[in-house]
Formats: structure tokens, sequence, C-alpha cells
């Protein structure tokens, strides 16, 4: 295992991740090869009192950190499929698209998010809110048993049976009660789907969208998982010529079904108006990322969310007009629908089950941008205070020294996930993340 000091030839890089918005400047990095790599780590910081943090693709950072230790766990790698149990086994540092390529061959997927280039096993340590969700559920209901090294340096095999307590607060309570160095999680039995993205032009028809899309989803299946994207896109030589200069609103959506029956529940969206652009159709489980296409570059930025139960139409109206064309700076809204096998209760403590809609605001800044980002969104937040519920750990980008965890674990899944800090992380070492105070 190598380790990396400021100064050092390979520091930088051994940083390098999707979010370029918030700096790290650990005391040391440690570039770990194996479970022991961590033990190791987790030692050296717990003898000299040192947070610990950790990285693995860089995506869901919670704000910018100095000093500590640093874990990388990218070179962590691998992803072992026991095609007739239908599970995977994933290193700490697999993105999603290596398992989805992986289960593939098998005609299995993993309940796997958007973005191919995110880490599985952060992904799911924060619930896991994948494409597949409302037919399946959280990721976190789905993993059999954690790898993980504890802040005495201990590595466990941690699984429902074996240790409930701490099974419970691993998956939902992100980074806070040690380093996962691996996971094993089932899979499911999907090979095709009918999917993608249905575009119009948010200028004429964006209030139309909204009500039409409102409507719709309290008459489809739980085998549709569907999110409707804002977005003012720049006239800049950068965006796709389609859509530079325009405000686009645009439903996405996952449907195990066969693509005659998706054509026939996404007919009352087609009949909203003319649309920019319509590729809805059947694909391989492999082509997914293309139904939300997140952008593969890195780059700065800072987002928040809030889980709302049956928001009022006017207010969601209201939100995405405060983050379209007249907004001061460039705002990505997505809300997603809920509901389905997201709200059945399982033994973790991913919160806010209770919720129909996750309203998310994203939006890149550049230097010295920050604060006119975080105007825009707590204006918005403010505004859908009345139904809001919480928030969602997986989507709360750069915001842990501006909103801290409020609404992030639920008032009384934090107590609990509090006493166990207490009695697995007393020290609180593992607080470079969205931290909970050991109680």
């Amino acid at each position: 295992m190598r380790t990396f000091h400021p100064g050092d030839s390979g520091y930088a890089n051994e940083l390098a991740g999707y979010q370029l918005g918030f700096a790290q400047h650990p005391a040391v990095v440690f570039a770990a090869e194996s479970p022991e790599d961590v033990q190791k780590a987790v030692r050296y910081a717990a003898e000299r009192g040192l947070a610990v943090g950790v990285h693995a693709t860089g995506h869901g950072l919670a704000g910018a950190t100095e000093g500590g230790v640093l874990i990388t766990t990218r070179r962590m790698d691998t992803v072992t499929v026991d095609a007739g149990r239908r599970t995977v086994r994933v290193g700490a540092g697999t993105p999603w698209g290596k398992v989805v390529a992986a289960a593939a061959p098998h005609g299995l997927a993993p309940l796997n998010g958007s973005a191919p280039s995110v880490g599985a096993v952060g992904y799911t340590l924060g619930g896991g809110l994948g494409i597949l969700a409302r037919e399946f559920g959280y990721a976190a209901d789905h993993v059999r048993a954690l790898e993980v090294v504890t802040a005495d340096g201990a590595l466990r095999r941690v699984t429902a049976e074996s240790d409930s307590e701490l099974y419970w607060g691993l998956l939902g309570g992100g980074a806070n009660l040690g380093v996962v160095t691996a996971l094993e999680t089932s899979l499911v039995p999907v090979a095709r789907l009918y999917g993608g993205q249905l575009s119009f032009d948010g200028t004429e028809l964006g209030e139309r969208v909204l009500a039409r899309y409102l409507r719709w989803t309290a008459t489809v299946p739980d085998t549709v998982t569907s999110s409707l994207q804002t977005i003012q896109w720049p006239d800049a030589a950068w965006a796709p010529p389609a859509v530079r200069g325009r405000y686009v609103v645009t439903v996405r959506l996952a449907f195990t079904g066969d693509a005659e029956e998706g054509e026939r529940l996404v007919a009352p969206l087609r009949e909203i108006g003319p649309a920019l652009a319509d590729d809805l159709r059947e694909m391989s489980y492999t082509e997914s990322p293309s139904i939300h296409r997140d952008p593969e570059h890195a780059h700065a930025y800072y987002g928040d969310n809030a889980m709302l139960g049956r928001p009022d139409p006017a207010a969601l109206a209201e939100a995405l007009r405060l983050t379209g064309p007249a907004a001061p700076t460039m705002c990505v809204v997505q809300l997603n629908h809920l509901g389905g096998a997201l709200s059945r209760p399982a033994p973790n403590a991913v919160p806010h089950r209770e919720a129909d809609f996750l309203l998310r605001v994203l939006t890149p800044f550049e230097e010295g941008g920050l604060s006119a980002v975080r105007a825009v969104h707590t204006e918005v937040f403010a505004l859908l205070r009345p139904w809001t519920l919480g928030r969602a750990l997986n989507f709360a980008f750069g915001g842990a020294r501006f909103t801290g965890v409020e609404g992030l674990y639920g008032e009384e899944n934090e107590k609990r996930l509090a006493a166990l800090k207490a009695s697995y992380d007393p020290a609180n070492l593992f607080r470079n993340n969205y931290t909970i105070e050991p109680r």
C-alpha cells in the first residue's frame, strides 16, 4: 500500500474524483488495496486521533476537508457474481458500471443508480435510489452481508443475523460507523426494459408537463420508476445543439414490462404536445445509462434535496419557476416519483419511506459562486418546507457545513445511530462526512 503526503508526487492524482467544488487536503492518504490496508489506515488514525474520510469515485462529497486521514478505495474494485444465488460481491471502490457489465451475461441486474461511474458501496450505504426503485425498493434493502473495518481496527463480517443493530445502522448511516471494504447484495432477473426520455420545450409546455406528470404518476404500476427533470441549457458550445439555450422539461422512465405495454402507459404523456425528443424504446439493461445521461466529466457542483409528502402542485410549479430560465444560476431539477417498494419497511436505517416524491436541485458553480447558488436553493426548499419530511443522504452534495445533517437520518433513526456511534466509534474518527455525533 502506498501513502501520500502533501507535496508528494501523486498526492493530487490520488485525490482526483468527480466532484471538483470541494477540496480535500488530508494530512495523509492511504491508497488501500485490501481490507488489511484499510485496517492499517484506521489504526494509524485512531492512534493519533485523526479524522477519517473515505474516497472511492468522489461523487458524494459532504464538503471540503483539511487534515486527517483519507482512505482511497478505487483499487478495491473486485466484482464476483454468483448467478445461482443471484448475488454479487462488490469491492469498496467498484463503480456501478462494472457491476452491471458483470451481471448482464447471466440475465441479472443490480439495483444501481443512473450513473455508471458512481461507486456501488457508498451509494448503497446512503440508501440507493435506483432506476428500478419503485419495483424493488432501495439498494440497501437487498444487502446480504457487509465487510467493515470499525474504529477499533477490527474487520467484521456483518449480517442481519450476526449483528442486527450494526447491520441496520450501516445501511442508511453512510460512512459514520466504519469503512465498508465489500458488500454482498442480491441481483434481480432483469435483462431488458422499456424506457428512455420524452422531452418538451419548457417555456411553452413546462406547466402542462408538470401537471400531467403528477396526475400520471398516480396511475402507473410499481413496475414504472420515473422522474421529471428541468434544465435551462446555456447558450454554450458544449451544450447539445438540439437544446442549446433552451429550457427543457424531460420525463425519464424505466419499466420492466414489455414494449407494447410500455407504449400504452406513456400514451398520456405523449398527448401533452409536440416533443423535442422521444427515444422511449425497449433496450438491454446495459443501455440503461442512456435514460438519465448523467454527465461523465468531473465538475464543481452543489446539491440538496427534499423528501416530500404529497406536495401542492402550485408549490412545485413555483419551485420550477424559481429554478428555471429566470434563475440567476443554472439549476438542474429532478422530481423523482417514490412509493411502491420504496415505502415498504426494511431492517435498515433508510428514512422517510412514506415520502411520495423527492425533489433534487443540483447547480454547477465556479470559484466564488457558491453563495449565489445557495441563495437559490434556500428559497426553493423554504417554499417546499410545509411538505418536507426530510432529506436523502445520497443527494446532499457539499452541504455539510451549511445545512449539516438536518433531516438526513430522521429524528428517531438519528438517536439510534448516535447510540451505535457511541458503541463503535466513541471518538468520532469517522467524521469527514455528514457526521452523527456519538451520544
